[in-house]
């Protein structure tokens, strides 16, 4: 690690999910799935929803979350 890189941070990130990027607010390793509860870390982050500002660990949990199965 160089003196311009930021040590790793752990616990929980606030992000700011946008249309197709998402921006880290408060640093973090992860974020917790709206549906299931599942730790995601953020290098992993695939799926979210931009209206309802929450993550989903994959398709399936945006699905139910979208059909009202959650």
């Amino acid at each position: 690690m160089n003196r311009y890189e930021r040590p790793p941070s752990s616990g929980e990130a606030q992000v700011r999910y946008l249309d197709a990027d998402f921006r880290v607010l408060k640093p973090g390793a992860y974020v917790r799935c709206a549906v299931t509860g599942v730790a995601i870390p953020l290098e992993e982050l695939r799926y979210w929803s931009v209206e309802r500002q929450e993550p989903y660990a994959g398709p399936e949990a945006a699905l139910a979350r979208a059909l009202g199965k959650e």
